[in-house]
């Protein structure tokens, strides 16, 4: 089996476009939810949001048939890319076969807004005036599909699809192709945006969004005050190589991909088992793969989506994995707190948050954490970050339909 270790990173996100700039904000507390910009919030149930800010897809290379071709999902992981691209330094035909690098990125809910505005143009004008380009533009698979067209990625193309655990699927299955000798290298993470009339409804109308109207008191993870988690977008990507691809061009490396754990709940189309029982399952084999053991410091990046249901759930399943004293001795934050729920992004961000994490040795807050549930009794890092040095970082997402994803990275 290979080892597998992150040589690369980029990311579009409510906190910055660019590693730097996530890091720095990550670390200082700042909050990217604000009122909705991109689309009038006059009727709209929910008027916030963590929106991306200033993105301009030109910065990132992207052509204007590409700008033109895509919705903005699409765009979001093609400037991510194109940033842990460079930042690897991956030479596609000199450091990789193009056969042997592969792509695994996905998106929750794939083009949403391009659907919204064809269906407009649908009920007004009727099917003649629909785009020859709708299902392309539209279909979850497209991300990836075009990051591998611009880079020449020849290797296995998995786009998966798994909700709110998509991107922390798509870097756990990323690793095996790589640890199972399937490829060398893979460029994988994910993306969303869904910040549109159509999602903000739906999410509303199920319960799943906070209404609050106070952007500084909206996305409240373990808080006894939280309400609902608040509508994000962005992308993250990674670029995963074996050991034997990255030492041989001396690339530089962020942390090692040591673990993977997916499971089901099997339990309810939305809600969490109510005892975490998937997620602490998730959890316990990425920890067992990774070879932690008792005493390790280890930094648990949270699901943590600010919902009455899953933060208690999740901190069963912390307590569950790691027995009460262990819990109590790790440190866990939901950075959540600051860029929102990015769906299908969400994990593969927070992954880049975690490798940062161990290589600097700081963990980040959950910041407005101010009336701690009762329930949630573990170490969260409120409000300010932490200098530590934990050893093994493990970042948690889990989506509708009961999905479960934790990743174990360790420390280089």
């Amino acid at each position: 089996m290979n080892r597998v270790f992150i040589t690369g990173m980029g990311c579009v996100t409510p906190l910055g476009n660019n590693i730097e700039t996530l890091w720095d904000s990550v670390v200082n507390g700042v909050c990217g939810i604000d009122y909705i910009q991109q689309i009038d919030r006059e009727n709209l149930p929910v008027k916030i949001a963590a929106e991306v800010k200033e993105f301009s897809p030109e910065a990132f290379g992207i052509d204007k048939t590409m700008i033109r071709h895509n919705d903005r999902f699409a765009l979001f992981a093609l400037a991510a890319a194109a940033q842990a691209m460079a930042d690897s330094g991956l030479r596609v035909g000199d450091d990789v076969d193009p056969t042997r690098l592969g792509t695994a990125i996905g998106s929750g809910i794939g083009g949403i807004k391009t659907f919204e505005r064809e269906h407009a143009n649908k009920l007004q004008y009727g099917l003649r005036r629909i785009s020859p380009l709708f299902i392309p533009e539209m279909i979850s698979n497209i991300a990836g599909g075009n990051v591998a067209i611009t880079y020449n990625a020849q290797g296995p193309n998995i786009p998966v699809v798994t909700a709110c655990a998509t991107g922390t699927h798509s870097v756990g299955e990323a690793y095996r192709l790589i640890h199972e000798g399937r490829a060398d290298a893979v460029i994988t993470g994910g993306t969303e945006a869904a910040i549109c009339e159509m999602a903000v409804g739906g999410f509303n109308n199920m319960k799943a969004l906070t209404t609050s109207d106070d952007p500084m008191a909206a996305s409240l993870p373990f808080d006894a005050r939280r309400r609902g988690f608040v509508l994000g977008e962005g992308a993250g990507i990674l670029i995963l190589e074996s050991e034997a691809c990255a030492k041989k061009r001396g690339a530089k490396l962020y942390a090692e991909v040591c673990g993977y754990g997916n499971t089901c709940d099997a339990h309810h189309y939305t809600a969490p088992h109510p005892e975490g029982r998937g997620a602490a399952q998730a959890m316990s084999l990425a920890l067992q793969e990774a070879c932690f053991t008792s005493g390790e410091h280890l930094y648990i990046n949270a699901h943590g989506t600010g919902t009455p249901l899953n933060d208690k759930g999740e901190t069963r399943a912390i307590k569950t994995t790691l027995g009460d004293d262990e819990a109590r001795r790790v440190m866990i934050s939901s950075t959540k707190s600051m860029h929102g729920h990015m769906l299908g992004a969400t994990g593969a961000v927070e992954l880049i948050i975690s490798a940062l994490a161990l290589k600097n040795g700081v963990i980040p807050p959950t910041i407005h954490l101010d009336q701690p549930d009762p329930e949630c009794d573990l170490d969260y890092t409120p409000h300010t970050a932490r200098q530590w040095q934990p050893v093994i970082a493990l970042s948690n997402t889990f989506g509708f339909g009961g999905n479960n994803a934790s990743v174990a990275l360790r420390r280089v």
